[in-house]
């Protein structure tokens, strides 16, 4: 039982890396690959503040104003420099690589006798930033700015004729969304006790998973609701992480990890573009 409960905890600390990629690819249709980057960011400056007697709080502030800059350097490249996002995304991610070394100074740091929050209130800590991210994003996207944001993305053209910023709605909606990837990586390197300068490699897949998942949730139940669909994506980060953990528990290679991942994730985009029939869903 402990092992699908870390699997739910890792799930729920990754919900905010989902609700990221979910402003980014679903809002904008931007396929931003910084995450990688900036989730590796905010690990490597949680270690670091933390390491160095630095309080939890600051050092969460400051994870979130050091994962939106390198949003914006991405939303900068993508609109003035018209490079396309994808590329932007990749520039800027392999630009992290070196800086969060920098910040590192090595390429493993150990959270020992740190002033963190402790193993018992992390998980309290991710339950409640959770809930804030899930608040704060549904609470946005039903605001004027929130609509303004959502028109950028779906028709651009016709938001900038309605006097829209689409140049500072996409910045703006990648720097959010990478602050709060780089609150995935504040709360994952907590929890599981260290910060790695490799941990960000492929995960940008986690947080798709919990999108795609949630999107199939969502279109199965026909629910349309923008308030109902990030939650689902929420619930789609623990599905995600439940499944990989019971495969592990199944006795599979932790070696082959990264293949059952990317296998689970092209199943679901698979049937995610199947048309499902809302009255009977036969799984076959």
């Amino acid at each position: 039982m402990e092992f699908y409960t870390t699997a739910i905890i890792q799930g729920l600390a990754f919900a905010c890396m989902g609700l990221g990629i979910f402003l980014t690819l679903k809002i904008f249709k931007i396929p931003d690959i910084t995450t990688d980057g900036t989730y590796t960011l905010g690990g490597a400056v949680t270690a670091v503040m933390l390491t160095n007697g630095m309080s939890p709080l600051l050092t969460l502030v400051v994870v979130i104003f050091c994962g939106a800059a390198g949003g914006i350097a991405t939303g900068w490249i993508h609109t003035r420099l018209k490079i396309n996002a994808l590329l932007a995304g990749i520039l800027v991610m392999t630009a992290l690589y070196s800086v969060n070394l920098a910040i590192m100074g090595r390429p493993n740091i150990p959270l020992i006798d740190d002033k963190g929050f402790s193993n018992q209130n992390i998980y309290l800590v991710v339950v409640v930033l959770v809930f804030i991210a899930v608040f704060f994003v549904i609470w946005l996207l039903k605001t004027d700015f929130g609509i303004a944001m959502r028109s950028t993305g779906s028709n651009p053209v016709m938001a900038q004729a309605n006097g829209v910023n689409i140049v500072y709605m996409k910045v703006f909606g990648i720097a959010l969304a990478n602050a709060m990837t780089a609150i995935s990586g504040f709360l994952m390197v907590q929890y599981q006790g260290f910060a790695d300068i490799n941990m960000g490699i492929g995960i940008v897949i986690s947080g798709l998973a919990a999108v795609i998942i949630g999107e199939s949730l969502s279109r199965i139940m026909s629910y349309k609701n923008i308030a109902i669909t990030i939650l689902f994506v929420v619930v789609g980060s623990i599905v995600f992480r439940v499944v990989l953990a019971f495969s592990l528990d199944m006795g599979m290679n932790p070696n082959y990890l990264k293949l059952v991942t990317a296998i689970i994730v092209l199943l679901i985009v698979g049937l995610s573009n199947q048309k499902f029939n809302k009255h009977l869903i036969l799984l076959k």
